[in-house]
């Protein structure tokens, strides 16, 4: 009898002690939902504001950089036929979407402009105490992007770093080296060091290295010979034409320069080309006797006297 009266206890009051917890917890979240944070002058800024601000700010970063995306491949690069000066526009485009979005938030979360009078005294003291590097990188992107001094495409070395720039970021640039291996150099090192940009200019580039030949040798046939190993060669640009000097008298050999001009599009054609030259060279010297310089020592006798040779068995 005790058993069926709690039984019916529990079915009678269970359903009503749920809706009173059901309904405590929907007041609970409610409150929590449009707590008053602070009162400004644009009404008061709650936590359904600022949550909805900050998913508004997430989602338009990430629809900005896809917007940007899309206007540089669809637009900019049909309407500019210059690639840097349409990524450089990509990326400013991308940076106005992101403030405005920003701004499309705050306004949502009534947070006013004047609050970042405050914030930015501390922002200042927070770049004194670290941050001057990423605002330093930041700024150096801006000026790559502007004064151009390297470009999407380009063939840089940097500190014995050879590669292709692949993107311009705004903290770091993209390089690819030789070896397919992808590195991200900080934008403020291609401003404060000094980068050889091997086609700023144009992608013909001048190369140039030595022969050393055997002393003897009949100098005119061995830079006619470079000359004509140079100009066979897959790769040399026929103009401006190809410049083989005699320049020195060495201990072991006499040395020879050969300038030639070529088309760089990809890191290695230089070295292709060099080595193609090389070969040329050795088989044309080959053909005609020319003896590629080796190190060599002339020894003098004393012959005042005669010589003494002595014979010593084992």
């Amino acid at each position: 009898m005790a058993g069926m009266l709690a039984a019916l206890a529990a079915a009678i009051l269970l359903p009503m002690l749920a809706d009173k917890i059901g309904i405590d917890i929907v007041d609970t979240l409610s409150g929590i939902w449009h707590y008053k944070i602070v009162s400004t002058e644009g009404g008061a800024v709650t936590v359904a504001n600022l949550l909805v601000a900050f998913t508004l700010f997430i989602v338009g970063v990430m629809a900005s950089k896809r917007a940007s995306k899309a206007v540089g491949r669809r637009i900019l690069a049909r309407v500019i036929d210059d690639q840097n000066t349409a990524f450089a526009l990509q990326s400013f485009s991308f940076y106005l979407l992101v403030a405005i979005f920003t701004f499309i938030a705050l306004d949502i979360a009534k947070v006013p402009l004047t609050v970042f009078t405050f914030l930015g005294g501390a922002l200042a003291i927070g770049v004194g105490f670290g941050s001057q590097n990423i605002l330093n990188n930041f700024i150096s992107g801006i000026i790559l992007m502007i004064e151009r001094p390297i470009r999407v495409g380009d063939m840089v070395e940097l500190q014995g770093t050879y590669g292709r720039v692949i993107e311009i970021g705004t903290r770091s640039t993209h390089i690819r080296t030789f070896k397919n291996v992808d590195i991200l150099v900080p934008n403020s090192s291609f401003l404060e060091n000094n980068v050889i940009n091997w086609t700023l200019s144009g992608n013909d580039i001048r190369a140039d290295f030595r022969v050393g030949v055997a002393h003897g040798s009949p100098t005119r046939k061995v830079a006619e010979l470079i000359k004509q190993a140079a100009e066979e060669t897959e790769g040399v640009l026929k103009d401006p034409p190809v410049w083989v000097f005699f320049s020195d008298f060495e201990e072991s050999r006499l040395t020879f320069e050969v300038y030639f001009w070529l088309k760089m599009t990809r890191p290695h054609d230089m070295r292709v080309v060099e080595s193609g030259i090389r070969h040329r060279i050795n088989e044309l010297f080959m053909e005609n006797g020319i003896i590629l310089a080796f190190p060599q020592r002339d020894v003098h006798l004393d012959s005042s006297k005669p010589l003494e040779i002595k014979v010593i068995s084992s």
